[in-house]
């Protein structure tokens, strides 16, 4: 399978650890320029760059907010100014702030949710993907050829409790991915989505005990969860060459969930 990414530029947001990480990684085993971008984690995003280095790649490390709409273009025109443009685009970086229940933070009714909560959340889901995507493209239409890759959540098909703001946030993503695949098609530009499940992240594994882990294994079909790397296969094949004419269509790595 020929993925013709040697010395392709890749944009992979959010890639300071779990699946962009594993993603900037799995691009840089195929001989790719990978742009990793960070907005806090600085030396997440380090570890990173030598990891990518490592296998082969070649790295740039920039800062990226997703908050914020000015510093996602200075991001993007900066890997434009070094590498002359973007070939491929991960659309990968979340920001979970409120947006799901956890340990510390008890659910509020969704009857008491802050329209400012709401708005912020959507702001860094589907907005950022939106202000990242119109920076990337007119380098990415200069050239024959392109891929974007966006990173869905299967949450936003099963739904959780407290949650509502991100599902939306993420299914709006799948609508736009759906609509930019018919139009950048003709320029040979592809739009995807890959959905994980849960995935055996580091940040799984530090807040999921043992036993939980074990018996989350046992409800997926395949009798284990997902790794990032099985992730990040799925996004290469989607944003290189070895996809030839799959556009507009979501791949879910979940195991059969």
């Amino acid at each position: 399978m020929r993925t013709d990414l040697r010395d392709k530029v890749v944009l992979v947001t959010g890639a300071s650890s779990g699946i962009g990480r594993a993603t900037a990684r799995a691009y840089a085993e195929e001989g790719a320029r990978v742009a990793l971008t960070y907005h806090t984690n600085a030396p997440g995003a380090d570890e990173t760059a030598a990891q990518v280095a490592a296998a082969g790649g070649k790295p740039l490390v920039v800062r990226y907010d997703l908050a914020d709409p000015e510093a996602i273009r200075a991001a993007v025109d900066r890997v434009v100014a070094e590498w002359g443009g973007v070939d491929v685009l991960v659309a990968n970086a979340v920001s979970w702030g409120d947006a799901i229940p956890r340990p510390g933070r008890e659910r509020r009714p969704f009857e008491e949710v802050p329209v400012e909560d709401w708005r912020e959340v959507l702001r860094t889901t589907v907005e950022a993907v939106y202000h990242t995507v119109q920076a990337v493209l007119p380098s990415m239409r200069g050239r024959p050829w392109g891929r974007i890759v966006a990173l869905g959540a299967g949450l936003a098909d099963v739904g959780m409790a407290g949650a509502g703001a991100y599902g939306a946030g993420k299914l709006g993503v799948y609508g736009l991915v759906r609509s930019l695949a018919w139009e950048l098609g003709p320029d040979g530009i592809l739009v995807n989505m890959v959905v994980p499940g849960q995935t055996l992240t580091d940040n799984v594994r530090r807040h999921m005990p043992p036993a939980a882990l074990e018996q989350k294994a046992r409800s997926v079909p395949s009798g284990r969860m997902s790794t990032p790397e099985d992730v990040a296969a799925a996004v290469v094949f989607l944003g290189s060459a070895a996809n030839g004419n799959v556009n507009g269509e979501t791949l879910r790595v979940t195991g059969g969930t």
